[in-house]
């Protein structure tokens, strides 16, 4: 009961952390432009651990050993005991590099350093104290593949990048179990040790360093050729074997040395500059210059016609002209003629009426100087 109680509340604070962790930042992106990056990732880890009961168990033993030792029941309460934590809580850290070797897709090479030292303090019937420990140390070695989901499969309401990462862990040497009766190597086999999957958020971003927030679970199995008895009394008489993984928070941040230019937003650059030309539609403009091209034709023909109706005008101007030139000639011919007859008739003596009007006054009419008579005839 006590050991469900111990999950539960490693949940419940797992789940509050990353709610906290998930909080969202003013800058979003819809990919990590970084190629190459360096990332550093402190943690906060529920290690598996179920062995603690040998240790348990083995302060409990020390324990009822000291009361069996007491004379006095004053002795009696002198003895006392602390019991070892239920939960092995400790804060790993792990550095490492990135590589984006295709669009939302990373592989990343890492080393963690796992510390875990569980101690308490026990006093004798004459208030002699004694303490007990024992210490998980690991030093796991990692390969990571993580994918980036797009943001129309998983989001939240404000924006953000998920992405999904799996693990592959090998130990090296220094991962080992050394308590207060004795020490503890585990084997490092080459073929690994365990696995871990976890969910991330890309939360904060800052030009090339970012943040991601990561809920998840691994598991990192170790063993070694020596038994547990030899690190605790009365452990058991077999092969040692316990686990470093468990729940685990991390916050990676990662700075990218060498990155992708960030693609350009036309609509976004559109609005910013309001000078910029709109973008060019090929279709609309072809449609364009096909009416432009028409225009100008028509232009073209309704100038002809107009000069050619120019001409046209000026010709029958012209014709109009001679036509009234010529009659202007008719005209002066018959005024010179009536005017020499006038003269011949007026030049006989006494025959030039007093009220006759001058020659410039008399009616214009076309005379026949065939008809004329003069009073000689």
């Amino acid at each position: 009961m006590k050991l469900k109680s111990g999950k539960i509340f490693s949940l419940l604070a797992s789940l509050l952390f990353s709610a906290s962790a998930f909080a969202a930042s003013e800058e979003k992106l819809d990919h990590d432009n970084s190629i190459l990056s360096v990332f550093v990732q402190p943690s906060i880890s529920f290690i598996s651990f179920e062995e603690r009961k040998y240790f348990q168990e083995a302060i409990d033993s020390i324990y009822y050993g000291f009361r069996a030792e007491a004379v006095t029941s004053a002795e009696t309460l002198n003895v006392a005991k602390q019991d070892f934590q239920k939960v092995n809580f400790c804060f790993p850290i792990t550095a490492g590099i990135q590589w984006q070797f295709k669009e939302d897709q990373f592989l990343s090479a890492g080393i963690g350093f796992i510390y875990d030292k569980e101690s308490v303090v026990l006093t004798d019937r004459r208030s002699g104290t004694h303490s007990y420990e024992y210490t998980l140390q690991g030093i796991p070695l990692f390969l990571e593949y993580r994918l980036a989901l797009p943001k129309n499969f998983i989001t939240l309401s404000t924006g953000g990048l998920f992405s999904i990462a799996v693990r592959w862990y090998w130990v090296l040497p220094g991962t080992e179990i050394y308590t207060t009766w004795g020490y503890l190597g585990a084997e490092t086999p080459l073929l690994g040790a365990g696995f871990g999957v976890s969910l991330g958020y890309l939360f904060a971003s800052w030009k090339n360093f970012k943040l991601y927030g990561d809920i998840g679970f691994n598991s990192i199995s170790v063993k070694s050729n020596k038994m547990f008895s030899a690190i605790v009394p009365n452990g058991p008489e077999e092969k040692a074997k316990w686990n470093l993984g468990g729940i685990q928070l991390q916050i990676r941040g990662s700075f990218g040395f060498w990155n992708k230019p960030e693609p350009k937003n036309d609509d976004d650059d559109d609005d910013d500059d309001g000078d910029k030309k709109p973008k060019v539609k090929f279709i609309d403009d072809t449609k364009k210059d096909s009416v432009k091209v028409d225009s100008v034709n028509v232009a073209a023909q309704e100038s002809a016609k107009i000069d050619t109706s120019a001409v046209r005008d000026t010709s029958a101007v012209q014709d109009s002209s001679a036509v009234q030139d010529s009659s202007s000639a008719a005209l002066d011919s018959a005024k010179i003629d009536t005017s020499v007859v006038q003269d011949s008739v007026g030049t006989a003596p006494g025959n030039t009426p007093k009220n006759t009007p001058a020659p410039q006054d008399a009616p214009k009419k076309n005379v026949d100087p065939a008809n004329v008579k003069s009073k000689g005839d």
